[in-house]
């Protein structure tokens, strides 16, 4: 067995640690080459002295200059790099053979797409590169040869209910529709006139899943699978109205695949993202993720429903970016990063995260993702627009804190 090299593009977030998990679960078969965070430099520290990987990335000079320190004399051979460069660097590295794209956000875009333009077997966590250009990405495996592997346990698990052979991007005549399962997430049962005093603190406490904060308000108000919509109708080769979306409060089962004939599968296992994580590395092969078994008896029933739209409508907004096409996903997504981090650095409301998402949806035209410098200008030209719609609000959350 020859063992294969990974780079962990975001090594310090939920998915960067749940994968270093299972790469020490089989020091036979995996060995750590690259390491790379954003703001963790300390846990970025700890995590290099334990798997002593030949580079280690940070975003500037003066967080370079503090691992270089940390790691002097406990793990010297590990080289540090810094910022686009040393991301892109790793993610196309000649020794590399599996790439795991964490890198939450429009930030992970460059990083994913260098390494898929490399022809590497990328496990696919983030969902901005499929949801901001998805033609673009796709072309680009199909051009090098890149095999794409989706980690997100929605996305793996409709993978998993799929023909063997399937490649991503390709389409199944066969499937009727891809159900698309939600935890309904914190406020699954909140009234909606209690949504308006949702604090941060509330909106990341996920009843089932650990994920990073960003994720965690996602899923509180359903953007986290409208962006799952958006990234399944580009892995599986389906239009927006072949993916329905369905509340699954125990999160067992992560998605489902119906045919022509009738036949539904679906994949079931623990909420815990080491299933996914493990099918991905290990494909085609299944190997040992760390998972405790399923207990049918003890979880006793699993219920389903409708989403509510209504009050969550930051799923239907993206039904329609979905839709529309060309840049409308990348305005949705850029739009949504900004007014989930005005939420969590509490300079506007929960219940105004849909309306910067509306405002800057209403203000971007959307062009046809031709060039990646296309999206990325329509992405640029939303963050701005939403940007000033939460400084407009600077004044009522002044009042509203006094």
């Amino acid at each position: 067995m020859s063992v294969r090299r990974v780079v962990v593009l975001g090594s310090t977030g939920s998915i960067g640690v749940n994968t270093l998990d299972v790469l020490a679960r089989h020091p036979q078969r995996f060995e750590v080459l690259a390491l790379t965070a954003n703001t963790q430099i300390d846990r970025l520290f700890e995590q290099c002295r334990q798997y002593m990987p030949a580079y280690a990335v940070v975003p500037d000079v003066q967080s370079a200059k503090k691992l270089a320190e940390q790691l002097h004399g406990v793990a010297a051979s590990t080289e540090v790099l810094v910022g686009k460069e040393g991301l892109e660097h790793v993610a196309t590295h000649a020794r590399a053979d599996i790439v795991v794209a964490a890198i939450v956000g429009a930030a992970g875009l460059l990083p994913a797409l260098a390494a898929v333009r490399s022809g590497k077997r990328v496990l696919l966590a983030n969902k901005e590169p499929l949801v901001m250009c998805g033609h673009l990405f796709l072309d680009a495996a199909q051009h090098s040869g890149a095999e794409l592997l989706p980690v997100d346990s929605e996305h793996n698990a409709i993978f998993q209910c799929l023909p063997a052979g399937f490649r991503a991007g390709d389409s199944v005549p066969a499937i009727r529709r891809i159900l698309l399962t939600c935890s309904g997430g914190p406020f699954r049962t909140t009234a909606a006139s209690e949504l308006v005093r949702v604090t941060p603190e509330q909106a990341v406490a996920h009843p089932n899943w650990v994920m990073g904060r960003k994720i965690s308000v996602d899923s509180a108000t359903l953007m986290n699978k409208g962006l799952e919509l958006i990234e399944a109708c580009w892995l599986f080769g389906v239009k927006p109205e072949k993916v329905e979306v369905v509340i699954h409060p125990q999160s067992v089962i992560h998605s489902l695949v119906e045919y022509a004939d009738g036949s539904v599968l679906a994949q079931l296992g623990n909420p815990d993202m080491r299933t996914p994580i493990a099918h991905a590395l290990g494909f085609p092969e299944r190997i040992e993720a760390g998972v405790a078994s399923l207990d049918l008896f003890t979880i006793g029933r699993l219920d389903f429903s409708p989403p509510d739209t209504e009050r969550f409508p930051c799923l239907g907004l993206a039904q329609v970016a979905a839709e529309r096409g060309g840049t409308a996903p990348a305005i949705l997504n850029a739009a949504n990063e900004v007014a989930v981090q005005s939420f969590l650095d509490r300079k506007i409301g929960f219940t105004d995260i849909p309306r910067v998402i509306e405002h800057g949806l209403a203000c971007v035209a959307v062009h046809e993702a031709v060039t990646l410098e296309v999206v990325l200008g329509d992405d640029a030209a939303a963050r701005a627009a939403a940007q000033s719609w939460v400084d407009a609000q600077r004044p009522v959350m002044t009042q509203r804190a006094t």
